[in-house]
């Protein structure tokens, strides 16, 4: 195999491995584990993953005063991304759910125009009217029934939450801090969340069966330590922006799980609104001027250097 054919698929992997998160937090939910309790372990269990990797790579634990202010911000927006994206999947379908997550390209474009006064582009302005369309066909199907309003505000705050953190951590302290340093220390932080929300009255239910534990080591392990693995790698072996165009296999994973696990369904008139949303996303990337902000959250280490990517093609 190549090196550009094993960098799509490293970038293939990394987007599917993301889109699982209902495959595994669905049947938690059915057996009655609520989403601050799926999310407190799968923060709980993913920080080890993460050290090991730090330890392994030979950074250091270390950050400084400032930074620690900018890392408890960073992972309460993340920590609030995935509380209010896991509670959505109780209000609606959870491939819907994901798709409509996979707006915030569309919104960090925004942030960057209205905030860091980013010139907007013609064809950035028409991927958000077409993303506009297809949630518009999403959210009112043809025989008149409409989405949960209530889980509809809680995805784009999960969106906006994600957006504000992507550009926010190319913008504080963070930004020239190793990326795998700042998702560890995130996720720590992040999970004082779960945890405050734990003391101040929500029930931690634990998997009463043994097999559900391998659920939340697998939302661990799949979305979070392989996805964030094989994307570095992909964006060693083909670069960032068909890196962040293969993202668009997020919520087709989320979709295909729901349809053939869960039972869900998808009329014509919402699968044109996924295809809208997800062509215009991917457009918006293409574009190239949020890929940089897009790529560095999920890029875990630094490039390689090109005498080792030189060696790498010689052996391929």
């Amino acid at each position: 195999m190549n090196v550009k054919a094993k960098g799509y698929l490293l970038g293939a992997i990394a987007a599917a491995t993301y889109g699982m998160n209902p495959l595994f937090a669905l049947p938690l939910y059915k057996t009655g584990m609520n989403p601050d309790s799926v999310l407190f372990f799968r923060y709980l269990f993913a920080l080890p993953l993460l050290g090991i990797m730090l330890k392994v790579r030979g950074r250091s634990f270390k950050v400084s005063r400032r930074e620690v202010r900018s890392l408890i911000v960073m992972g309460l927006l993340v920590a609030l991304s995935s509380l209010t994206l896991f509670e959505s999947y109780n209000y609606m379908e959870a491939g819907i759910a994901s798709t409509l997550l996979f707006v915030y390209p569309i919104m960090v474009a925004l942030i960057m125009t209205f905030v860091f006064k980013e010139k907007l582009k013609p064809v950035t302005a028409l991927c958000i009217l077409l993303a506009l369309v297809g949630i518009g066909l999403l959210y009112k199907s043809g025989d008149g029934t409409t989405l949960s309003l209530v889980g509809t505000v809680m995805v784009f705050a999960s969106s906006l939450s994600y957006a504000i953190y992507i550009v926010g951590v190319n913008q504080s302290a963070l930004k020239d801090v190793a990326t795998l340093k700042v998702t560890f220390y995130v996720l720590l932080f992040g999970l004082t969340l779960f945890v405050g929300r734990l003391c101040c009255g929500e029930e931690l239910i634990v998997p009463g069966r043994w097999y559900l534990w391998g659920n939340l080591v697998a939302l661990a392990v799949f979305p979070t330590a392989i996805s964030f693995l094989c994307t570095t790698s992909a964006v060693q072996y083909i670069g960032s922006t068909p890196t962040a165009i293969l993202g668009a296999l997020e919520p087709v994973t989320a979709v295909f799980f729901g349809i053939t696990i869960f039972g869900e369904s998808l009329t014509a008139r919402e699968c044109v609104g996924l295809v809208l949303i997800i062509v215009a996303v991917t457009f918006v990337i293409a574009g190239g001027n949020i890929t940089a902000h897009l790529v560095r959250f999920r890029k875990l280490f630094p490039r390689l250097s090109p005498r080792l990517v030189g060696r790498r093609k010689r052996k391929a």
